[in-house]
């Protein structure tokens, strides 16, 4: 008795060629949203903008600014506070960007079960 085993979806068989065709649509779709977000950029913000810091959609960072007249380059207690300020900014707009990646990619990995544990390889 050799029976096919994908006859109880119906339809007559499995269609190894649709799904292989609706995997490569979904990884195009992917990819040209990851593209998109690294277009895309949030800040993070603290010390009441006395320190921002720019990152894109994937959350790699592209620019800090600080705010003149707030720090003294001099001052090792200053320049301890200013370090910890940026990777606090830093942070800030990670979490933004986090938010915009799985906002933009939501509904592109909805189809995997909801999502993978971890993320997707290479999208954060």
């Amino acid at each position: 008795m050799t029976q096919n085993p994908f006859d109880a979806l119906g339809g007559g068989g499995f269609d190894m060629n649709a799904l292989l065709q609706q995997a490569q649509q979904m990884q195009q779709q992917l990819e040209e949203a990851q593209a998109n977000l690294a277009k895309q950029t949030v800040d993070g913000t603290v010390a009441g903008g006395a320190v921002t810091v720019t990152a894109n959609g994937v959350g790699e960072l592209v620019g800090v600014t600080i705010r003149t007249g707030e720090f003294d380059g001099s001052d090792p207690d200053d320049l301890s506070d200013l370090s910890d300020l940026i990777v606090a900014a830093y942070r800030d707009a990670r979490a933004k960007s986090e938010a915009l990646a799985s906002e933009s990619m939501g509904p592109l990995t909805e189809g995997l079960g909801g999502g993978l544990p971890g993320g997707l390889p290479g999208l954060g």
